[in-house]
């Protein structure tokens, strides 16, 4: 057994806390604050017949997420736990399915479902993405925007009446979602992400290392960003809550 004197454990703890980049953390730090903001938004207006969306929010709905999908897709790359990843992110999916499920069994509103939100698409991204980990940058962007185009020109304009299908991106019987993010286009920008990831952090390194990262607004973003799952799962039910109840 190996005994590390104090010193010894200091070093350890700055090496690992160094290895993070801490742009990516921030980054999705930022992202993840922005969709908490995005879901208050949307529950007040959920609540509220007479409430009207800042023009900002149509905005933040429509390209907050993608911003998301894409650094999910660089992050991917920097790990070697894809598949482990991808089964915790989409275990976390399933779990606000049926938190939704519950909350309207439980009388607290007409509450839209969750069938294939953003972290099941995050999780199946995931642990598809061995598939594609050995790829080169520039054919992960081809691949990514082939499947974009499939789904926006392709996809999105075929019926079924097969329910699953809504997974790929079809369109079916199946309406009312309040939170839907397909395979096609949305894991075009995942593959993209994972080509930016290759193209840019080749050397698993920040592509900032002088930028004062230590100040507290940095800190507080990476803090979020490394915990931006757990934020995800428990930020709604409290945001709802309290809206419920002082609305």
């Amino acid at each position: 057994m190996v005994n590390y004197g104090r010193s010894e454990v200091n070093f350890l703890a700055e090496k690992v806390k160094k290895s993070r980049i801490w742009e990516l953390d921030s980054f999705r730090g930022l992202c993840i604050l922005g969709m908490v903001a995005v879901h208050t938004v949307w529950d007040l207006d959920f609540m509220l017949t007479d409430f009207r969306p800042p023009l900002i929010y149509d905005i933040a709905i429509t390209y907050g997420a993608l911003l998301f999908i894409i650094l999910s897709g660089v992050c991917v790359t920097l790990g070697s736990r894809s598949i482990k990843r991808g089964l915790i992110v989409l275990g976390c999916g399933l779990l606000v399915s049926l938190g939704f499920e519950l909350g309207n069994r439980m009388g607290l509103g007409n509450l839209l479902p969750v069938y294939f939100g953003i972290l099941h698409l995050l999780g199946v991204c995931m642990l598809l993405y061995p598939i594609f980990k050995k790829l080169p940058f520039w054919l992960l962007f081809a691949l990514g925007l082939g499947i974009i185009l499939t789904g926006k020109l392709v996809i999105d304009g075929i019926h079924t009446d097969f329910a699953p299908l809504l997974v790929l991106g079809f369109d079916t019987d199946v309406s009312g979602m309040s939170d839907y993010f397909p395979l096609f286009p949305n894991l075009g920008w995942f593959l993209i992400g994972a080509g930016l990831g290759k193209l840019l952090y080749k050397e698993k390194k920040s592509l900032f290392p002088n930028f004062p990262q230590g100040n507290a607004v940095c800190r507080f973003l990476s803090f979020c960003g490394r915990h931006s799952l757990i934020i995800y799962v428990v930020h709604q039910p409290i945001i709802y809550g309290i809206l419920y109840l002082i609305v």
